[in-house]
Parts: C-alpha cells; sequence; structure tokens
C-alpha cells in the first residue's frame, strides 16, 4: 500500500535532474519545472506495487528514492525481474492510451514518489523541447536495457550475467550520483539477482563468491565495490 504524504514533506529531485541532463541539457524553464514539481507525493513499502500488470496506465510520475523493480509473477509464484527502478527513473510517461501493463512495478526497497503530471503536459506542449528529447532518450535507453536483459538472460553464461548486471547497476547510479568511485548501493538480496537473471539462488551465491575469490568484486551489507571494472568490462561484453 502507498501512503499520501503532508504537503510539508519535501524531497530533492536531484536525481531525476541528474538522470534528464545526462542525455541533454534542459533550459532554465524546464530545470525550473522539475525543481518545483508539487504533484501528490506517496511512500511505498518493501513488496508494495506502483503499478499492476493488466491494470490502467498509470500516472507520470518519478522516483525520488528507493529501488524498485518490473516484473511478472507466473502462476505457480515463479517471478522474472525484467529490469530495476532507480532514482530518478519515471513511470508512466506513455500517455492514458498506452496498451496496458504487462508488468507490474513492485518496490523492493521503501520508495518514494511524486506525481509529474506537469511535466508530462510540458512534454505535450512543447514536443520539440529538451524536456521531451531527454524523456525520448530515457525511453530510448531503457529499450537498450532490455535488449541487453534479453542477450544476457539468452545466452551468456552466469558469470557473464552476473558481471554485466553489476556494471550497468553502477553506471546508472553513477550518472545520478549515487554511486562513489567503483562503490554502490545494492540492496539486493540472491533471490531478487537470481529472478533477475534467470538463476537459482544457489548458482547466484556460487558466481558471487567466485567473482570475491578472482578480487573482481567485493560484497559489503547493502552495498558492492567493483575492484576490476575493466575487466568485468570484457568478461561480460559490457557497452555501456
Amino acid at each position: 500500500m502507498s501512503r499520501l504524504l503532508s504537503k510539508s514533506w519535501t524531497r530533492s529531485v536531484e536525481p531525476v535532474l541528474r538522470r534528464l541532463n545526462a542525455y541533454v541539457t534542459l533550459d532554465e524553464g524546464e530545470t525550473a519545472l522539475l525543481q518545483r514539481l508539487d504533484g501528490r507525493l506517496e511512500q511505498f513499502k518493501p513488496g508494495a506495487e506502483l503499478t499492476r500488470a493488466g491494470g490502467a496506465a498509470a500516472r507520470p510520475r518519478f522516483l525520488l528514492s528507493g529501488w524498485a523493480c518490473r516484473q511478472r509473477v507466473l502462476p505457480d509464484g515463479r517471478r522474472q525481474i525484467f529490469e530495476f527502478l532507480l532514482p530518478g527513473d519515471g513511470l508512466g510517461f506513455c500517455g492514458p492510451h498506452a496498451p496496458r501493463a504487462l508488468a507490474s512495478a513492485v518496490a523492493i526497497t521503501a520508495v518514494e514518489t511524486i506525481g509529474a503530471d506537469g511535466v508530462h503536459e510540458e512534454i505535450l506542449r512543447q514536443p520539440s523541447g529538451e524536456l521531451a528529447k531527454a524523456m525520448a532518450a530515457g525511453i530510448s535507453e531503457q529499450e537498450a536495457r532490455l535488449l541487453d536483459s534479453l542477450v544476457r538472460l539468452g545466452r551468456q553464461t552466469a558469470y557473464e550475467r552476473v558481471a554485466h548486471l553489476l556494471l550497468e547497476l553502477h553506471r546508472r547510479l553513477s550518472v545520478v550520483g549515487l554511486a562513489y568511485d567503483q562503490r554502490f548501493s545494492m540492496p539486493l538480496t540472491q533471490e531478487v539477482l537470481a529472478d533477475a537473471l534467470g538463476l537459482s539462488v544457489v548458482h547466484v551465491n556460487r558466481i558471487l563468491q567466485q567473482l570475491r575469490r578472482e578480487h573482481l568484486i567485493e560484497l559489503r551489507a547493502g552495498g558492492a565495490i567493483l575492484r576490476a571494472p575493466e575487466q568485468l568490462a570484457i568478461i561480460a561484453d559490457f557497452r555501456g
């Protein structure tokens, strides 16, 4: 369940600004629009649905903090995670006439979002503006990540899959200022990693231990360090 926050609650939109400016430099008016976002502020507990598969199109909003994922759960309980949603990512910018969602968006950690109807209206009003270009670039990048995920699941070894996902998460968090050198927060259980990588929990554990023994990564409570990112990129054929 989500919880509506009071109007006195405020949260920095810095991750949103960093992510969009990584694609296109926004002008002053567009930056000001994002800085004064006044849509509905909500908090979601871990496991809560942000959007539901088969449901109506989600309203436009941005993740301000926390981690979520897009997933589909089979009748027997097996789950496939398609991608992770990180601070600065948008939801529901396809418009009210978008087809019904084929996957749910679910909070992994506590998540905070803010409504962005004004941003969506600005994109529709100025389809050739920098803000619209930045959002379109973000959608293109998301499609590229889904293709990477398809290759990762379909052709890469377990060793390559884990390395590739770690590099992808580090790069995305670096863009929004949430990775420091080669260190980054990674509040993901091995079960969650297994569901994203199409592996068993035992196999994920085995690969993580191998990467640690080879001094390629270091894992700490809630975080990871890439000790040899260049070598990991070669292993995973990472092109990010």
